[in-house]
């Protein structure tokens, strides 16, 4: 598996010097509340009292899940290659929101089961045509899951090398809120019940059923404990990106907005595999997903936004966005108190 990135805490150095920056402003102390630790924190990750946030861009990435066929989704797995070209067509709530705030948008077939038309905004990465049903094996290969790994990290260094500071991860992919029950749950040994949710818009028998059907595969691979272990046996292709993504953009010291549960648990990997990649990562909103608040909670997240969102896509991270433009903008543009010539 491609562990080899390396991930070190924040460099301090400027903190006092960043902290008396925001305290000279215009303003009583702490009252711009967490847009004073959103500016501390991007001044940290870009080591620079100017922070600046260049080429902004959303990488949703996509696939489908073999447990899906054990009827875990109110929706066909067709679903998601259709949702794909509704991305791609400029139609969906993240290309809206996208547009609105002039950040780029690229969609990554992971491991989408449909052959897909080229397009300038989709890029193939794509492991296989779908994982296997977890139910009764493994959902992919330890050798795929470290390929998938890479290929969510060279997108990121692909995005870096363009000129991108500010990154956040969507997905697509029928089935997830299954595979991110899962990981949270053999993650966090917190109870299957507290980790799975309605998804796509179960219905109370449906979500019953699905819980029998997570729980019968949790007693099937009793073995599969650590991380990789954990996300190749339970996890997506586009999660174990969405892995892969993380860690890379953290190693590059880029600034990660974090989306809702299902990026969360592949965040909640990459966590548990470099500690410091939540040095790097704002957390854009709580969803209303269950399970979420609880895996915010293993992070001590404050999110930015409560919008009761259950969509994915990176739908919170285009809507949060503007937040951390604001924060930005404070710290290098609201006058101090001596330039002001205001007392205090």
């Amino acid at each position: 598996m491609p562990l080899n990135f390396v991930i070190p805490p924040l460099n301090s150095t400027l903190r006092a010097a960043l902290q008396t920056k925001i305290d000279q402003k215009t303003k009583p102390l702490g009252s711009l509340g967490q847009l004073e630790s959103l500016a501390l924190q991007v001044g940290l990750c870009q080591n620079s009292l100017t922070p600046r946030l260049n080429k902004p861009c959303v990488l949703i990435f996509a696939g489908d899940h073999g447990i899906v066929e054990s009827g875990v989704s109110a929706y066909p797995q067709t679903v998601t290659a259709q949702m794909v070209a509704n991305f791609l067509d400029g139609g969906a709530a993240i290309s809206v929101f996208a547009r609105q705030h002039a950040i780029e948008l690229l969609i990554v077939d992971a491991g989408v089961n449909a052959d897909l038309s080229s397009h300038p905004k989709l890029i193939d990465a794509k492991i296989d045509k779908g994982t296997r049903n977890f139910l009764t094996q493994p959902a992919m290969a330890a050798e795929e899951c470290a390929k998938a790994l890479q290929a969510g990290a060279d997108q990121v260094l692909r995005q870096y090398e363009s000129g991108c500071n500010c990154i956040g991860f969507g997905e697509m992919g029928i089935g997830n809120t299954s595979s991110a029950a899962m990981l949270m749950h053999r993650l966090t040994g917190l109870s299957l019940v507290r980790c799975v949710g309605r998804g796509t818009g179960l219905n109370d028998g449906q979500l019953q059923h699905k819980v029998v059907v997570l729980q019968r595969a949790l007693n099937k691979h009793k073995d599969a404990t650590e991380p990789l272990d954990v996300l190749a046996t339970f996890g997506g292709f586009e999660i174990a990106m969405m892995v892969g993504a993380y860690l890379k953009a953290a190693e590059l010291g880029m600034l990660i907005l974090v989306d809702g549960f299902i990026a969360g648990t592949a965040l909640l990997v990459a966590n548990k595999l470099h500690p410091h990649v939540l040095d790097y990562c704002v957390f854009s909103h709580v969803s209303s997903e269950q399970g979420h608040q609880a895996l915010l909670n293993q992070f001590n997240a404050k999110p930015l936004l409560n919008l009761e969102l259950r969509l994915g896509e990176g739908s919170g991270i285009a809507l949060a966005y503007p937040l951390l433009q604001s924060a930005v903008v404070f710290l290098n543009e609201m006058a101090t108190f001596a330039e002001a010539g205001v007392d205090h």
